[in-house]
């Protein structure tokens, strides 16, 4: 019989490997990405003193105010506006993104996009 790993221990597994490569400087802070079932959280953290400079997250309430639903890919864009404008704020402009073990593509892909065009470089 085969045991397979459920899809989230594979996720932290993977989250794990890529942690190995990844790490955040105060000169460029690492853009950390975590969606659950229903929301969805981004943070800037500086690795070297581990302190989470900017963060944001659909259960806020000037974010979840616009929006229809806080787990689809309009609410991903949204919380990748907002975590950009904070960093700007703040004086970031480079960051590395931390995808946290997710692929690539639907929400985590969005908030990616939408960071950029906001103003944030990686």
């Amino acid at each position: 019989m085969v045991n397979k790993a459920s899809r989230s221990q594979a996720r932290v597994k993977k989250h794990n490997r890529m942690r190995n490569h990844l790490s955040g400087t105060a000169s460029r802070p690492r853009l950390a990405v975590f969606r659950s079932n229903n929301h969805m959280y981004a943070q800037i953290i500086d690795d070297t003193v581990g302190n989470t400079l900017v963060s944001a997250s659909t259960l806020q309430k000037d974010v979840k105010a616009e929006l229809e639903k806080t787990n689809n890919v309009d609410a991903a864009a949204k919380l990748g506006t907002v975590i950009a404008k904070k960093a700007l704020d703040k004086g970031i402009t480079n960051v590395v993104f931390d995808r946290g073990g997710f692929i690539y593509q639907g929400k985590i892909k969005a908030l990616a996009e939408a960071a950029r065009e906001a103003g944030l470089e990686f």
